[in-house]
């Protein structure tokens, strides 16, 4: 329920941000500019890439402050170019103006307008976090230099964003001054204070040297700080990889052993089974050739032996030779059998046209 509450607010946020898209040459109004609610992103009624004139009509940007700004294709010759050294481009993407010096009204977060002090050198951020610009900072819209010491009176800014998680949507609080580099401004005292180290207890991400309040209420490490493991993990990792891998080669082994087996025995068991009908098949040819020879003819004669040679004419005129077996009929006391004869070779013209 959640994750689906979380995805309809995302959707919903994503079309207010998008919802500016008059073209250029169509109308606008300068009053209905602003800062959206929760990310202070800046609106206009005009479209990506263009911006409201005093006129109220839409027209294009004529400068930028993103090396890669939003709603532009690759490789297009619209890309407005960047101001040049001691200007900046407004939100709107106007025009670009000279640096705004101390105590000029300045926009949210924009302390890129706002003019350096003459040691900006030392004041100057370059830890990435963002605590100001050259030295200089935009606090409640005015333009402030980041120069003041320990104990002294400061300015702070605490701006509310809205943020999204697991259980859903919370406030994350940015709390920003103009204390120097390694102080911050006290949101109760209103003066500069040293900032705490690891393991001191805190109440929110300035007042730490790591800029990182960790949720038991003490300094932890920055958020940046890499993890390290040391050399026994990456062998265990490595050993690890190396036996699932032998694993499972043995594991394919062993399975298609079994495979190659089991199919060797059914070949094995296929070809007994195929040699034993070939060895019943020859004892049964076997067997009925020694029957067949073993009988005598109806001459009383034995069927090993021939009262003719080589030599002997054979007399063609003579009807076929009969076999014994064609015409033998035993009677099995079968019903079937009533009418069975015991023919002899004299009488086997009288029986032709019956049928046994």
């Amino acid at each position: 329920m959640h994750i689906l509450r979380l995805t309809l607010i995302l959707f919903g946020s994503y079309q207010v941000v998008h919802a500016g898209t008059v073209d250029r040459g169509g109308p606008c109004s300068l009053a209905n500019n602003r800062l959206q609610t929760g990310t202070y992103q800046f609106w206009s009624e005009c479209n990506s890439v263009s911006f409201c004139s005093e006129e109220g009509v839409c027209v294009a940007k004529r400068c930028r402050s993103d090396d890669f700004p939003f709603g532009y294709p690759q490789g297009s010759d619209d890309v407005p170019p960047k101001c040049a050294h001691g200007e900046f481009c407004p939100d709107e993407g106007s025009d670009c103006q000279p640096l705004l010096p101390v105590g000029s009204q300045c926009q949210l977060n924009r302390d890129d307008q706002c003019e350096a002090p003459p040691n900006f050198r030392e004041l100057a951020d370059k830890s990435g976090r963002g605590l100001n610009f050259n030295g200089s900072v935009c606090l409640n819209n005015v333009c402030r230099w980041a120069e003041v010491t320990l104990g002294a009176p400061c300015v702070v800014e605490n701006t509310p964003y809205i943020a999204y998680g697991v259980s859903g949507e919370f406030i994350d609080i940015v709390s920003r001054g103009n204390c120097k580099l390694g102080l911050y401004c006290d949101s109760g005292a209103k003066v500069c204070m040293t900032n705490k180290l690891l393991g001191e207890s805190c109440t929110a991400d300035k007042e730490c040297d790591s800029w990182n309040c960790l949720s038991t209420g003490v300094c932890g490490v920055t958020a940046a700080t890499p993890h390290e493991f040391g050399v026994w993990v990456y062998i265990l990792v490595g050993l690890g990889i190396i036996g699932g891998m032998g694993g499972t080669l043995i594991g394919l082994f062993i399975t298609h052993r079994k495979q190659r087996d089991l199919e060797r025995a059914k070949r094995a068991q296929y070809w007994r089974e195929q040699n034993a009908f070939h060895q019943n098949l020859m004892q049964m040819r076997e067997t009925a050739r020694a029957s067949i020879l073993s009988l005598p003819n109806q001459r009383g004669y034995s069927a090993r032996s021939s009262d003719f040679s080589e030599d002997t004419p054979i007399n063609q005129s003579a009807g076929p030779k009969s076999s014994g077996l064609r015409h033998y009929v035993a009677d099995d006391g079968s019903s079937e059998f009533d009418d069975s004869l015991m023919m002899q070779p004299g009488n086997s013209g009288n029986m032709e046209g019956r049928r046994f």
